[in-house]
């Protein structure tokens, strides 16, 4: 008897849309910006990425010449047969994404709908097993509001994607965002973009980089929680993307420590925030570190909870983690909360197709 695959639902995986796809999706002038003027966005990063692909596995280009992420066949082929997924949200690999745009904020709010348009039509109408994020203008609220009141209630949309750079979310000019978020049972997930060191800067390398990347997710989950993010909107719940999960214990202890001294400055939140972190935040696993069964088991000790961590490969970058080998063997219920139930537990939309809830 062939042995049983474990659930996988991966939270993080990449399909990417070219400017030209999107063109059919496009009104004028913006569609004539990319056929006639080549229009394209600034790169997010300023480094050469030693690697065979760039930014991507060298085996993840299609067969066809396409770039990585950019056919669903192969991606089919590759990731959701090879490997065996249950579900896989979607993330998008726009570089960068509209809410990331420094300028031209018109094209931005073209480029949502038309991205979210793109994704429902040619990957989530095309897959059962796919789920897509919401991609917004965030720069102007009412034009991502619009957005999100136009596709929030898709039942294959279970997200809003932020991107993590210079903007602290948890500011209260965009909390209309979240208000629709809650209104139509779509949850946050933010991933890093640009650019995640200090002060807005870049690092001299890209090691660099790649090392602090926890610094601005640390900054986004302080900005989201003190300022009261999640006691206004209490059913609304926040996604880490692709920073790891091993910096959360010490941000939740460093959190509470602030608080008991400084509560007077946020007396709308009313609990610790560690505690809050372990009823709205989850972490991806991806990039994960290398840890033995013990050091994984003791983070997720520290962090008071075993719900917080969930599966992420990244497909199809270059640092992609395989379900099979980039963790250690874990005891069975952690395994299945990490590999599966806890992404199942937070987006309300994989509930409703009949999937297990941990208890």
């Amino acid at each position: 008897m062939a042995k049983k695959k474990k659930p996988i639902i991966d939270v993080d995986i990449h399909e990417r849309a070219t400017y030209y796809d999107l063109v059919p999706y496009l009104d004028n002038p913006w569609a004539k910006y990319i056929t006639d003027a080549d229009w394209t966005q600034e790169k997010h990063l300023p480094y050469p990425i030693m690697g065979i692909d760039g930014l991507d596995r060298a085996d993840a280009k299609s067969p066809d010449g396409r770039p990585a992420g950019n056919s669903l066949s192969f991606l089919q082929e590759q990731l959701l047969d090879g490997v065996g997924h249950e579900y896989g949200i979607l993330t998008s690999a726009m570089d960068p994404s509209p809410s990331s745009m420094h300028g031209f904020y018109g094209m931005a709010e073209a480029l949502a709908p038309a991205l979210n348009d793109y994704e429902i039509e040619n990957w989530l109408d095309k897959d059962d097993r796919l789920y897509g994020s919401v991609h917004i203008a965030a720069q102007n609220p009412q034009a991502a509001v619009r957005e999100i009141e136009r596709v929030g209630d898709h039942p294959k949309m279970v997200q809003i994607l932020l991107p993590i750079d210079r903007t602290p979310w948890g500011d209260p000019y965009y909390h209309p965002i979240f208000e629709a978020a809650e209104r139509h049972n779509l949850m946050i997930a933010m991933h890093h973009n640009e650019p995640p060191s200090y002060y807005g800067n870049y690092p001299r390398y890209f090691v660099e980089w790649h090392s602090v990347m926890p610094n601005t997710h640390m900054v986004q989950i302080s900005s989201m929680i003190f300022n009261g993010v999640f006691e206004k909107y209490p059913n609304l719940k926040l996604m880490m993307l692709e920073a790891g999960f091993i910096y959360a214990p010490a941000l939740m202890r460093k959190m509470d420590t602030q608080y008991k001294y400084l509560r007077h400055e946020v007396p709308w939140i009313t609990e610790m925030p560690s505690e809050t972190m372990k009823k709205h935040v989850k972490f991806s696993t991806q990039p994960v570190d290398e840890l033995s069964k013990e050091e994984f088991e003791q983070f997720v000790e520290l962090m008071g909870s075993d719900e917080m961590v969930c599966f992420s490969t990244d497909y199809p970058h270059w640092d992609y983690d395989s379900p099979h080998n980039a963790l250690p063997k874990l005891d069975k219920d952690l395994e299945d909360k990490v590999f599966a139930e806890n992404a199942r537990s937070f987006y309300p939309k994989l509930q409703a197709v009949g999937g297990k809830v941990p208890l």
